[in-house]
Protein backbone atom coordinates (compact mmCIF):
# COMPACT_ATOMS: atom_id res chain seq x y z
CA UNK A 1 0.00 0.00 0.00
CA UNK A 2 0.98 3.65 -0.09
CA UNK A 3 3.34 4.89 2.61
CA UNK A 4 1.07 5.38 5.60
CA UNK A 5 1.77 6.71 9.06
CA UNK A 6 0.12 6.93 12.44
CA UNK A 7 0.14 10.64 13.26
CA UNK A 8 0.43 11.26 17.00
CA UNK A 9 -0.22 14.76 18.32
CA UNK A 10 0.13 15.83 21.96
CA UNK A 11 -1.13 19.27 22.89
CA UNK A 12 -2.97 21.28 25.54
CA UNK A 13 -6.59 20.04 25.75
CA UNK A 14 -7.80 23.57 25.12
CA UNK A 15 -6.15 23.46 21.68
CA UNK A 16 -7.76 20.17 20.62
CA UNK A 17 -10.45 21.65 18.37
CA UNK A 18 -7.98 23.91 16.58
CA UNK A 19 -5.75 20.96 15.74
CA UNK A 20 -8.72 18.84 14.61
CA UNK A 21 -9.93 21.64 12.34
CA UNK A 22 -6.49 21.95 10.78
CA UNK A 23 -6.33 18.20 10.19
CA UNK A 24 -9.80 18.17 8.65
CA UNK A 25 -8.74 20.92 6.25
CA UNK A 26 -6.17 18.43 4.93
CA UNK A 27 -8.66 15.56 4.61
CA UNK A 28 -7.76 13.93 7.93
CA UNK A 29 -11.34 13.49 9.10
CA UNK A 30 -11.08 10.28 11.16
CA UNK A 31 -9.16 10.49 14.41
CA UNK A 32 -9.10 9.33 18.01
CA UNK A 33 -8.44 11.46 21.06
CA UNK A 34 -7.67 10.61 24.62
CA UNK A 35 -6.27 12.56 27.57
CA UNK A 36 -3.02 12.62 29.49
CA UNK A 37 -0.98 14.93 31.68
CA UNK A 38 2.40 16.53 31.20
CA UNK A 39 5.39 15.66 33.40
CA UNK A 40 7.53 18.77 33.05
CA UNK A 41 8.91 19.88 36.41
CA UNK A 42 7.61 23.09 37.94
CA UNK A 43 10.91 24.94 37.42
CA UNK A 44 10.89 24.16 33.70
CA UNK A 45 7.32 25.34 33.33
CA UNK A 46 8.12 28.56 35.19
CA UNK A 47 11.12 29.21 32.94
CA UNK A 48 8.95 28.85 29.84
CA UNK A 49 6.12 30.86 31.35
CA UNK A 50 3.75 27.88 31.24
CA UNK A 51 1.24 26.29 33.57
CA UNK A 52 0.74 22.57 34.11
CA UNK A 53 -2.25 21.51 31.99
CA UNK A 54 -4.10 18.40 30.88
CA UNK A 55 -2.95 17.09 27.54
CA UNK A 56 -4.90 15.78 24.57
CA UNK A 57 -3.41 12.88 22.59
CA UNK A 58 -4.70 12.73 19.01
CA UNK A 59 -4.23 9.72 16.73
CA UNK A 60 -4.90 9.62 12.99
CA UNK A 61 -3.76 7.75 9.88
CA UNK A 62 -2.11 9.92 7.22
CA UNK A 63 -0.45 9.38 3.87
CA UNK A 64 3.06 10.64 3.24
CA UNK A 65 1.85 13.52 1.07
CA UNK A 66 -0.78 14.52 3.62
CA UNK A 67 1.78 14.54 6.43
CA UNK A 68 4.08 16.87 4.49
CA UNK A 69 1.25 19.37 4.03
CA UNK A 70 0.05 19.00 7.62
CA UNK A 71 3.58 19.48 8.97
CA UNK A 72 3.92 22.76 7.08
CA UNK A 73 0.68 24.11 8.53
CA UNK A 74 1.51 22.88 12.03
CA UNK A 75 4.58 25.07 11.92
CA UNK A 76 3.03 28.01 10.08
CA UNK A 77 -0.49 28.19 11.53
CA UNK A 78 -0.29 26.35 14.86
CA UNK A 79 3.23 27.56 15.74
CA UNK A 80 3.98 24.09 16.99
CA UNK A 81 7.68 24.86 17.29
CA UNK A 82 6.91 27.38 20.05
CA UNK A 83 7.51 25.75 23.47
CA UNK A 84 4.28 24.65 25.12
CA UNK A 85 2.25 24.43 21.90
CA UNK A 86 2.62 20.68 21.51
CA UNK A 87 4.39 18.06 19.46
CA UNK A 88 3.45 15.92 16.48
CA UNK A 89 5.25 12.90 15.11
CA UNK A 90 4.59 9.98 12.79
CA UNK A 91 5.17 6.24 13.08
CA UNK A 92 5.15 4.08 9.91
CA UNK A 93 2.29 1.60 9.55
CA UNK A 94 3.07 -1.87 8.25
CA UNK A 95 -0.49 -2.96 7.41
CA UNK A 96 -4.20 -2.21 7.73
CA UNK A 97 -6.78 -4.96 8.10
CA UNK A 98 -8.93 -4.80 4.99
CA UNK A 99 -9.38 -2.46 2.04
CA UNK A 100 -12.61 -1.00 3.42
CA UNK A 101 -10.91 0.01 6.66
CA UNK A 102 -8.08 1.55 4.65
CA UNK A 103 -10.49 3.56 2.51
CA UNK A 104 -12.42 4.73 5.60
CA UNK A 105 -9.32 5.95 7.43
CA UNK A 106 -7.95 7.78 4.36
CA UNK A 107 -11.21 8.64 2.58
CA UNK A 108 -10.37 12.31 1.93
CA UNK A 109 -6.64 11.90 1.37
CA UNK A 110 -4.78 11.16 -1.89
CA UNK A 111 -3.87 7.48 -1.81
CA UNK A 112 -1.93 5.22 -4.16
CA UNK A 113 -2.21 1.52 -3.37
CA UNK A 114 1.08 -0.36 -3.34
CA UNK A 115 2.40 -3.56 -1.84
CA UNK A 116 2.52 -3.81 1.94
CA UNK A 117 5.73 -2.38 3.35
CA UNK A 118 7.33 -2.94 6.72
CA UNK A 119 10.64 -2.55 8.47
CA UNK A 120 12.97 -5.46 7.83
CA UNK A 121 13.73 -8.11 10.44
CA UNK A 122 11.26 -6.94 13.07
CA UNK A 123 10.30 -9.85 15.34
CA UNK A 124 7.18 -8.20 16.71
CA UNK A 125 4.34 -5.97 15.59
CA UNK A 126 2.05 -3.72 17.61
CA UNK A 127 -1.57 -4.33 16.63
CA UNK A 128 -3.97 -1.45 17.26
CA UNK A 129 -7.68 -2.19 17.25
CA UNK A 130 -10.19 0.67 17.19
CA UNK A 131 -13.60 -0.51 18.35
CA UNK A 132 -16.88 0.67 19.78
CA UNK A 133 -16.80 0.79 23.56
CA UNK A 134 -17.80 -2.36 25.44
CA UNK A 135 -16.53 -4.99 23.00
CA UNK A 136 -12.99 -5.56 24.27
CA UNK A 137 -13.84 -9.07 25.51
CA UNK A 138 -14.92 -10.42 22.14
CA UNK A 139 -11.91 -8.80 20.44
CA UNK A 140 -9.46 -10.37 22.87
CA UNK A 141 -11.21 -13.76 22.66
CA UNK A 142 -10.70 -13.74 18.90
CA UNK A 143 -7.10 -12.54 19.21
CA UNK A 144 -6.15 -15.15 21.84
CA UNK A 145 -7.71 -17.95 19.80
CA UNK A 146 -5.31 -16.97 17.01
CA UNK A 147 -2.25 -17.00 19.28
CA UNK A 148 -2.15 -13.52 20.84
CA UNK A 149 -1.26 -12.94 24.47
CA UNK A 150 -2.75 -10.10 26.50
CA UNK A 151 -3.79 -6.63 25.45
CA UNK A 152 -4.07 -3.12 26.85
CA UNK A 153 -7.20 -0.97 26.51
CA UNK A 154 -7.24 2.82 26.21
CA UNK A 155 -10.54 4.70 26.29
CA UNK A 156 -10.90 7.41 23.67
CA UNK A 157 -13.36 9.51 21.67
CA UNK A 158 -13.68 9.25 17.92
CA UNK A 159 -14.00 12.06 15.39
CA UNK A 160 -15.35 11.66 11.86
CA UNK A 161 -17.08 8.35 12.52
CA UNK A 162 -20.28 9.35 10.70
CA UNK A 163 -19.21 7.82 7.38
CA UNK A 164 -18.26 4.43 8.80
CA UNK A 165 -21.42 2.64 7.64
CA UNK A 166 -20.66 3.45 4.01
CA UNK A 167 -17.27 1.73 4.18
CA UNK A 168 -17.58 -0.80 7.00
CA UNK A 169 -21.29 -1.64 6.99
CA UNK A 170 -21.62 -0.80 10.69
CA UNK A 171 -22.20 2.40 12.62
CA UNK A 172 -19.33 3.59 14.81
CA UNK A 173 -20.13 5.54 17.96
CA UNK A 174 -17.96 8.33 19.32
CA UNK A 175 -17.06 6.44 22.51
CA UNK A 176 -14.17 4.20 21.45
CA UNK A 177 -11.72 1.72 22.86
CA UNK A 178 -8.19 1.37 21.50
CA UNK A 179 -6.78 -2.11 22.12
CA UNK A 180 -3.00 -2.57 21.92
CA UNK A 181 -1.62 -6.08 21.33
CA UNK A 182 2.04 -7.00 20.81
CA UNK A 183 2.38 -10.10 18.63
CA UNK A 184 5.09 -12.00 16.81
CA UNK A 185 5.45 -10.80 13.24
CA UNK A 186 4.70 -14.24 11.66
CA UNK A 187 1.42 -14.36 13.64
CA UNK A 188 0.32 -10.81 12.87
CA UNK A 189 -1.85 -11.50 9.82
CA UNK A 190 -3.56 -14.48 11.47
CA UNK A 191 -4.47 -12.46 14.55
CA UNK A 192 -5.67 -9.48 12.52
CA UNK A 193 -7.84 -11.74 10.36
CA UNK A 194 -9.26 -13.49 13.44
CA UNK A 195 -10.31 -10.15 14.93
CA UNK A 196 -11.90 -9.00 11.68
CA UNK A 197 -13.72 -12.31 11.12
CA UNK A 198 -14.63 -13.47 14.63
CA UNK A 199 -15.04 -10.44 16.90
CA UNK A 200 -18.60 -9.20 17.39
CA UNK A 201 -19.55 -7.20 14.28
CA UNK A 202 -21.15 -4.56 16.51
CA UNK A 203 -17.63 -3.73 17.68
CA UNK A 204 -16.91 -2.21 14.26
CA UNK A 205 -13.27 -3.24 14.65
CA UNK A 206 -10.61 -1.48 12.60
CA UNK A 207 -7.20 -3.13 12.86
CA UNK A 208 -3.78 -1.92 11.80
CA UNK A 209 -0.20 -2.66 12.79
CA UNK A 210 3.09 -0.93 13.45
CA UNK A 211 6.56 -2.52 13.42
CA UNK A 212 8.24 -2.95 16.80
CA UNK A 213 12.01 -2.54 16.61
CA UNK A 214 12.87 -4.03 20.02
CA UNK A 215 11.22 -5.37 23.17
CA UNK A 216 11.82 -6.15 26.82
CA UNK A 217 9.61 -8.23 29.08
CA UNK A 218 8.56 -10.75 26.44
CA UNK A 219 11.03 -13.48 27.38
CA UNK A 220 8.40 -16.15 27.99
CA UNK A 221 6.80 -15.38 24.65
CA UNK A 222 10.21 -15.68 23.01
CA UNK A 223 10.80 -19.09 24.60
CA UNK A 224 7.53 -20.66 23.47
Amino acid sequence: MSTLFLLVTITDRRSTEAFLQLYESHGVNVSLRTVGSGTAVRETLATLGLEKTEKAVLLAVVTEDTWKAVRTDLRRKMRIDVPGTGIAFTVPLSSIGGRRALMFLTQHQPLTLKEESTLKDTRYELLLVIANQGHTGTIMDAARAAGAGGGTVIHAKGTGMEGAAQFLGVELVNEKELVLIVARTPEKNRIMKAIMDNADKKAGSIVFSLPVTDTAGLRLLDEE
